[in-house]
């Protein structure tokens, strides 16, 4: 079957594009190399002006629109990134833009999407819904309905990340992209097999929304109804990028939520780069499946950088927890004056630090004349952590870590 999208389309997109998004940095990053034991090569598209790749399809749609004279105005359905890809560059290009959104995206992407000049419309409560009053505004109002990843021109778009990449690291074995409806993935397969027949081209997909996976392997993996990677929670994969997928794509992936989350704070600490939980799904596949990457040469793309606050606070915070930096102690002890100080200083000079203390007399299973005391301590890691729970035992106290 010959592909709805070719490599021309997506050179004349990358003409289309020039100068409208950022040819973004594509680096290698030695410190994770060394950790996952592959050469890998990260392509910062939550650098772009919305902090997405989405830009480049929306870009590219809205320009052929403007090129056949199409510029009444222009309908998407999103939660998230293509809505501020699609409501940007319809003020750049004088396109009137309406964007239905369900109404529980959170405030600040409204206001976000508002503040690029487009129409937002708060319609349902699904993607599917929002997605249904579109098409209707489209058909009666005469609107261009820009469909977030299943439209030729949008693949188009999004392909041009890979010829990006590979004019700048020429010789990459693999390319990791992380997949939802599956534009990026459709588009960077097509630009990659017309650039290096032989690269391997992987997808990755957080476990929770497994329909690519589902679709193209004939699993029937279950599916969540939420994930920290709301960028790839997609429940039906396009129909376009299916049949591309399941032509070029040489294998798809699973990764759990531990892992995405692991892998946005790596980005963080070790990059000093703010990665949405979408984003970081390729690097979640490298931590998964170390031995599948092993000594290659791979590319990474940072998809999106538009993460909640109060999400990557609560990621930081998991991620000091699993590496023992944040943990949770609890302390037997008699019940007797003095004692609380005794504890605090053994861990003061073990050289932790006291985040909270809890002090449970009811609450416990220990004799009437007993106390349970609570500690929550930042610590240097799971080493200096069992140092202090030792320093605590040689002091005379029941210790031990709660998880």
């Amino acid at each position: 079957m010959a592909p709805m999208v070719a490599i021309d389309d997506i050179e004349l997109a990358a003409g289309r594009l020039r100068g409208q998004v950022l040819d973004t940095p594509c680096v290698e990053s030695r410190t994770l190399s060394q950790i996952v034991g592959a050469q890998v090569f990260l392509k910062f598209e939550n650098l772009q002006f919305t902090a997405s790749f989405k830009e480049r399809g929306a870009c590219n749609k809205m320009t052929e629109l403007a090129e056949a004279g199409l510029t009444t105005g222009v309908v998407a359905m999103s939660a998230g990134n293509h809505a501020q890809g699609v409501a940007y560059h319809a003020q750049r290009l004088g396109i009137p833009a309406t964007i239905v959104m369900p109404r529980f995206t959170p405030g600040v992407k409204i206001e976000r999407t508002r503040g690029f000049g487009a129409n937002v419309v708060l319609f349902g409560d699904s993607l599917e819904a929002a997605r249904g009053h579109a098409y209707e505004l489209a058909d009666r109002e005469g609107l261009s309905f820009v469909h977030p990843y299943d439209d030729d021109a949008v693949i188009a778009g999004q392909g041009t990340v890979a010829l990006e990449m590979l004019t700048a690291v020429p010789d990459l074995d693999t390319l990791v992209v992380s997949v939802g409806g599956g534009g990026l993935i459709a588009g960077m397969a097509i630009a990659a097999r017309a650039r290096r027949p032989d690269i391997e081209v992987v997808g990755v997909q957080t476990a929770r929304f497994p329909a690519m996976v589902n679709a193209i392997q004939g699993t029937q993996h279950p599916g969540g109804t939420s994930t920290i990677a709301e960028g790839i929670a997609v429940g039906t994969p396009g129909e376009r990028n299916r049949e591309i997928v399941a032509r070029l794509v040489d294998d798809l992936l699973l990764v759990d939520e531990g892992d995405i989350e692991q892998a946005v704070l790596m980005l963080l600490e070790i990059e000093k780069t703010l990665v949405e939980g979408a984003g970081a799904a390729g690097l979640a596949a490298l931590i998964r499946h170390p031995e599948r990457f092993r000594g290659k040469r791979v590319g990474l793309v940072l998809s999106g950088g538009n993460i909640d606050p109060l999400l990557l606070a609560a990621i930081i915070e998991r991620g000091m927890v699993r590496a023992g930096r944040l943990a949770r102690l609890q302390v037997g002890a008699r019940d007797v004056p003095g004692v609380l100080a005794r504890i605090t200083t053994t861990v003061a000079e073990a050289g932790a630090n006291i985040d909270e203390v809890h002090h449970q007399r009811a609450f416990t299973m220990l004799a009437a004349q007993n106390v349970d005391i609570e500690l929550v301590l930042q610590t240097r890691g799971r080493e200096h952590l069992a140092a202090v729970i030792d320093a605590l035992h040689h002091a005379g106290f029941q210790a031990e870590e709660k998880r």
